[in-house]
This record gives C-alpha cells, sequence and structure tokens, in this order.
C-alpha cells in the first residue's frame, strides 16, 4: 500500500512540474521571458507560487528547465526532417528550413531562445542549444566530406560557425516579428556556399 501511495504521490508531483513548464513556454511565447514572472507561470498553471518554487528552488531554475525543454523540441523537430534527406546539401537544407521556419512561427518564443537578455543559467542552456545544432550539422558535412560531396574542410569549426551564422541572420526578422519570403531560400543559398555545395 505505502508502495502505491508513494507511486501516486510522485505522479502528482510529475504532472504538477509538467504544468508549470508547459504554462512557463506558453507565456514566453507571448511575452519573452520579460513578461515570464513566477507568479505568472503558477497562475497559467493552476498552482501557488510556492508549488512554483518546491519544483524550482529559484526562478532562473525554471526557466533554465523550460529553455531545455524547448530547445530539445526544437534540435528534435530539425533532426527529424534532416534525417528525411540522403545528401549533405538536402541535410543542411531542411535544418535552415526547419530551424528558421518553426521560429517565423512562433517569433516570441524563438527569440527569446535565441537573443533575448536572460540569467546566466539560461544562457549557459542557450549554449548547449547551439551545440546540440552543431554537432548535428558538423555529421551532414563530415558525410558528405567523406562521400566527395562537399570540399574537405573542419566540420566541428564549419558547422559552429554555420549555427552562429543562422542565429544571427534571424534575430532581426525576429525580433521585427516578419520576415521577407526570400529569407529562407537566400540563408540556404548562404549556407550552401559556405559548406562548398557544387551549384
Amino acid at each position: 500500500m505505502v508502495y502505491r501511495s508513494t507511486e501516486r504521490v510522485r505522479a502528482r508531483l510529475n504532472a504538477s512540474r509538467e504544468r508549470i513548464i508547459a504554462a512557463a513556454l506558453e507565456i514566453m511565447a507571448a511575452s519573452g521571458y520579460a513578461g515570464c514572472s513566477v507568479a505568472a507561470v503558477a497562475e497559467r498553471a493552476g498552482v501557488a507560487t510556492g508549488t512554483v518554487y518546491r519544483h524550482f528552488p529559484a526562478k532562473a531554475d525554471l526557466f533554465a528547465e523550460v529553455f531545455r525543454t524547448a530547445s530539445r523540441r526544437e534540435v528534435d523537430a530539425v533532426a527529424r526532417a534532416a534525417a528525411r534527406e540522403s545528401t549533405a546539401a538536402e541535410q543542411v537544407s531542411a535544418v535552415v528550413e526547419t530551424f528558421s521556419g518553426r521560429a517565423l512561427k512562433s517569433p516570441r518564443l524563438a527569440y527569446a531562445l535565441l537573443a533575448e537578455p536572460v540569467d546566466p543559467a539560461v544562457d549557459a542552456e542557450r549554449l548547449v542549444f547551439r551545440r546540440a545544432y552543431a554537432e548535428l550539422i558538423a555529421g551532414y558535412v563530415a558525410a558528405g566530406v567523406a562521400s566527395g560531396e562537399l570540399p574537405p574542410q573542419d566540420p566541428e569549426l564549419t558547422a559552429t560557425a554555420l549555427v552562429g551564422a543562422l542565429a544571427e541572420a534571424m534575430v532581426g526578422p525576429l525580433a521585427a516579428g516578419v520576415a521577407g519570403p526570400g529569407t529562407i531560400p537566400s540563408l540556404i543559398t548562404f549556407i550552401h556556399r559556405a559548406i562548398g555545395v557544387s551549384p
């Protein structure tokens, strides 16, 4: 009996924690980090402010977890899209199309993930997020070099530079909430040139 009771308590705590994270993500998608207070998250999640702090001792802990959750979703979506392609050029195109397309559909959240000023703990998660993208792209570039599709290059260095360029190129459109129709095709052209895709 005690075991089942403990399981129920754990399940209830996990459900509460997930509601808090989901509520914070919803608020962040609408208002960014600046508009996302612990009190607002608690109200949206339907819990007391103290409950939020029971799960996350500091506001930075909550937002670091929210950042991890949102970032994981984005990286997974990009990886799934790229996995459907067969050449390095197609895979990198899928990365750009998926990353940029999803960002432009939720510009406030994407801006928060990429560039909005945040606590140092959250900023550390931003670096993890960028590394995850770089590792993904580096794999496609390395495979392209190995197959002869791409010229010799350092895949890790190339991928890191591409992630930085892609993020920087998106900051302006995300801050404005709009991007021109040529933004994504132009980014793909730029990245193909950078990795040496044959015209």
